[in-house]
């Protein structure tokens, strides 16, 4: 019993490995690049809308903000490639949970902001999106609107069970975002964006990594078999690294 206190993963892990708890429930958007050692993802539940909602007062659309509105964001991703596309607009930190931003951006704080559709929904407030945005203009964070069961590795018993419900496709997708973002290097800190989605043929993969200014933003796309996902992934993450150069990662921090 953590008294309901809220933990951050490593304290999660900790409990884990000690014994005290035997499975984690996550974000996988959260969960960092590389999971500690001996801990994995038993299982993925079946995946929420992973696209982001534009929530906003004053407008029903990024391109509906007058030139030079605030739009509140502490995401380093949302923030490259809202000024990618609107380099006119200026960007404010904004903070809190989803009902205190969604009360900010009411009280005039900031004139709109981004928030993942899938916590939304999870939480009832579908209601405040203005406009659900499309992965071509707002690309999701690797894992986002997915749901992952952490574990002790060298736990059978408990892999066995978590298998029992685990959701293929979903598990593919994250599998593939996640190599995408190893192969960066990068973090929730890093302006990278990954989506895994459904082909006729299989898999497709969006990817992208852009400086936090957004002059500079590199994307590229990957198809390949759902027993391919995560060499896919890995492939997409080592071009986007080749194409942003040397060090690019190192010095964003």
């Amino acid at each position: 019993d953590f008294g309901g206190k809220g933990l951050f993963t490593k304290e999660l892990d900790e409990a884990m490995l000690e014994g005290r708890i035997d499975i984690a429930v996550n974000s996988v958007k959260d969960l960092p690049t590389v999971l500690a050692d001996g801990i994995v993802i038993g299982c993925s539940l079946p995946r929420e809308d992973p696209r982001d909602a534009f929530v906003s007062a004053k407008a029903k659309t990024l391109k509906d903000l007058p030139s030079g509105s605030v739009v509140g964001t502490s995401s380093p991703r949302r923030q490259a490639q809202i000024l990618n596309l609107r380099p006119d607009l200026r960007i404010v930190d904004l903070r809190g949970n989803v009902d205190t931003r969604i009360r900010k951006i009411a009280d005039g704080d900031a004139d709109a902001t981004y928030l993942a559709l899938a916590g939304l929904k999870r939480l009832g407030r579908a209601d405040a999106a203005c406009h659900i945005v499309s992965a071509d203009e707002m690309l999701p964070a690797a894992g986002q609107g997915a749901i992952g069961i952490t574990c002790r590795a060298a736990d059978d018993r408990r892999l066995a069970l978590l298998g029992a419900i685990d959701d293929g496709a979903t598990a593919c997708a994250i599998g593939a975002e996640r190599a995408l973002l190893a192969a960066l290097g990068g973090s929730c800190r890093t302006p990278i964006g990954a989506l895994c989605t459904p082909t006729e043929s299989g898999l497709g993969l969006e990817g992208l990594v852009a400086e936090p200014d957004g002059k500079q933003l590199w994307r590229t796309r990957r198809e390949a078999p759902p027993d391919e996902a995560e060499a896919m992934g890995r492939d997409a993450g080592a071009e986007l690294l080749r194409r942003a150069g040397p060090g690019f990662i190192a010095s964003l921090g």
